[in-house]
């Protein structure tokens, strides 16, 4: 299984480097993104690059502002993917660890798309996007039992934004956005990225 899950991480990263993202934005997997540890895969923009409107940018959100996170490099990460694995719900330390990633990006400004295909378990009974809203105040939600899958795209910021999908063992992992901007997005090819690897 972790064999799988980095040739998923690493069919992703291609699709995003073959033309998904607009000039002025690169991928690199399992990088140390500051305090947001290593991600699976992390979008960056360029210093001193300004987003692009049209092209494969997609406008579909309303909030506003999006502070930098600063490397060393003064590239800025704009958002961050996060393949779920088993190994991040074998334990309540790495669920824990997860968890404090997920929320420190949404904190910091970067925009996360999250794909889970292991059922709830004991550790995240209704979900991971369940247990990532437990954390950042906001519970109202319910988990569809016939389609536990899940796949997410947050916006990051002071108030967080979700776009959710569900799906079921069998069913298509749905394309999602992968938001660069609090506006704009490319849509992520999850399904094909899945059967590639």
């Amino acid at each position: 299984i972790p064999d799988f899950h980095y040739s998923w991480v690493l069919e992703i990263k291609r699709a995003l480097k073959r033309g998904l993202l607009p000039k002025g934005y690169y991928v690199m997997a399992e990088q140390v993104g500051g305090d947001l540890g290593a991600p699976d895969v992390l979008t960056l923009q360029e210093s001193g690059q300004q987003p692009e409107s049209g092209g494969s940018l997609v406008g579909t959100a309303t909030l506003t502002e999006s502070p930098p996170v600063v490397r060393a490099s003064d590239d800025r990460i704009v958002a961050m993917i996060e393949v779920i694995s088993a190994g991040n719900k074998s334990s309540r330390h790495a669920m824990r660890s997860f968890l404090d990633k997920a929320v420190a990006a949404l904190d910091s400004d970067v925009h996360l798309l999250l794909v889970d295909v292991h059922p709830p378990g004991p550790r995240d009974p209704h979900g991971i996007h369940r247990a990532l809203l437990n954390e950042i105040g906001d519970e109202d939600y319910m988990l569809d039992v016939r389609h536990p899958l899940t796949a997410v795209s947050y916006i990051g910021g002071t108030v967080v934004e979700a776009f959710v999908e569900h799906f079921a063992v069998g069913e298509p992992i749905p394309q999602m956005p992968l938001f660069l901007t609090r506006e704009n997005y490319v849509r992520v090819p999850l399904e094909a990225t899945y059967m590639a690897a």
